[in-house]
């Protein structure tokens, strides 16, 4: 089933009708993540400026002027998963109503959240990732699990998060807690799977629309074969 949702979703988001949610999130993705290097390297300079580095020497200034960047642009790749997560709210209602429309005509529609709602859940769900994201970037510190702490840290977060943010269009919260859990194998297969693409410059750009797509198919796929959540 997650290979069907994976290569049912590649073709979708690649396909005329789903081109103009991808270049809004893709264009959304990239404005985020100018402001976030924008306002890190504001509080980087006046770090520097405050006397953090205290040297006259050209040279040593230039150097650690160089590894600064390079801490950045390693800081960067950390918050791309939170970052992610936050603009795929924004386009799920867009995303899973074009696949139901065109690969689930027949099922009942999803329900969009009220938008006061859905603003709070994607702040809260950012803040979590954005957590858990530091937490694996302090990890980057010892050496052998560094890599093995970004992919499981993002694997658990990305699979039950983008699964509640699909599901959530269908079921109250409480049945998304049931259903992830009763699937946990491939909820959190997809989310390797979105931790891995999240580790691949460019591609990771795209992972909003892609995992989300993905995840409705997940959900859809789950749904249609669960037992009723409810007694």
């Amino acid at each position: 089933m997650l290979i069907q949702a994976i290569m049912r979703s590649l073709t979708q988001i690649t396909s005329p009708p789903f081109r103009a949610i991808v270049w809004k999130s893709l264009a959304l993705t990239l404005a985020l993540l100018a402001l976030v290097w924008l306002a890190l390297t504001k509080i980087l300079n006046w770090w520097l400026s405050q006397g953090a580095v205290v040297t006259d020497h050209p040279m040593i200034a230039t150097i650690a002027g160089f590894l600064a960047g390079a801490g950045l642009f390693i800081g960067l790749a950390f918050l791309i998963p939170p970052v992610s997560i936050l603009v795929a709210s924004f386009f799920v209602d867009d995303i899973a109503a074009r696949i139901e429309q065109e690969d689930y005509p027949h099922d009942p529609p999803g329900k969009a959240l009220p938008v006061g709602r859905a603003i709070f859940d994607a702040l809260k769900l950012a803040l979590l990732a954005l957590g858990v994201n530091i937490l694996a970037l302090f990890m980057l510190l010892i050496p052998g699990i560094n890599v093995v702490a970004f992919l499981l840290a993002n694997t658990f977060l990305l699979g039950r998060e983008y699964f509640a943010i699909a599901a959530g269009r269908f079921l109250p919260p409480d049945d998304v807690t049931r259903l992830r859990d009763a699937n946990r194998l491939v909820v959190y297969a997809a989310g390797f799977v979105m931790a891995l693409l999240l580790s691949i410059p460019i591609i990771n750009l795209f992972v909003p629309v892609f995992g989300t797509a993905v995840f409705v198919h997940v959900y859809k796929g789950l749904s249609q074969r669960a037992l009723p959540l409810r007694a």
